[in-house]
């Protein structure tokens, strides 16, 4: 067996006061170098509560997208092999105990990905598409980077990647106006992005595809499983997709 090597980790936050304790706790014995970077934009506490853990590397830095955030974050790492985890997500006892036993192996893929129990309004998710619903989170730094993507970044791998036994759990929307305090942001983002591709926004855009994101979610993917968290979750995914091509809309009708 290989000698134990270290893991850091990142986290790039804003106004997460509420969450980043638990996502930092949850490290606590695994993580061996921990990296928060915190959105100038900030306006609650997330920087002191980040900072009341003595062993974490915060810096509040100003904001220039998730990719430009994560890459600065990843440039404080001290180790090759990093855990980027979210604010508001949180390593289980299960997935702790697994990743201390990584520690100790020799790596077959440059990297790996995770599982994540979606948590929405309470509930966690097992249908509407939402688990596993894997995502690439443990890499070695050197064998990756991030894409530029505006919203929903992610990782460009060269080669095959692995896959953990255990999940992360993601409390992603504790409340409605949680949800909708993130959904114009995203829905811009979203929509500057796929204007800058060139793409065109069709009455087909508007009409068809947030139907067929409601019935393949709550229907297809045993979105009604999940109880009234699955119809709400369906509903709210749908006005998701209609908002993003109505601004994409907007967003042509100015070139």
């Amino acid at each position: 067996m290989a000698n134990q090597f270290k893991l850091s980790s990142i986290i790039i936050a804003r106004d997460e006061e509420s969450s980043i304790r638990r996502a930092i706790q949850s490290q606590a014995g695994i993580i061996d170098d921990i990296v928060v970077i915190v959105d100038s934009r900030t306006v609650d506490k997330t920087y002191s509560a980040a900072t009341s853990f003595p062993d974490v590397n915060c810096e509040i830095v100003e904001w220039k997208g998730y990719a430009g955030a994560k890459n600065y974050a990843l440039s404080k790492t001290k180790n090759d092999w990093v855990l980027w985890i979210d604010a508001d997500e949180e390593i289980t006892v299960e997935l702790a105990s697994e990743l201390l036993t990584f520690k100790s192996s020799e790596p077959a893929y440059p990297a790996y990905k995770i599982g994540r129990r979606a948590y929405f309004l309470g509930k966690w998710m097992k249908h509407s598409g939402w688990y596993p619903g894997y995502v690439t989170r443990l890499f070695n730094k050197r064998a990756v980077h991030l894409n530029d993507n505006k919203v929903h970044e992610g990782l460009i791998i060269s080669g095959p990647t692995g896959y953990l036994k255990n999940d992360l759990n993601h409390y992603t929307d504790p409340t409605i106006d949680h949800y909708f305090a993130k959904f114009n942001r995203y829905t811009g983002l979203a929509a500057e992005e796929l204007n800058e591709r060139g793409a065109k926004a069709a009455l087909s855009d508007i009409i068809i595809r947030p139907v067929f994101i409601f019935l393949k979610m709550y229907i297809f993917r045993a979105g009604f499983l999940d109880g009234i968290h699955g119809l709400i979750l369906s509903v709210f995914s749908s006005a998701y997709v209609f908002t993003k091509y109505c601004k994409l809309w907007e967003l042509n009708r100015v070139k």
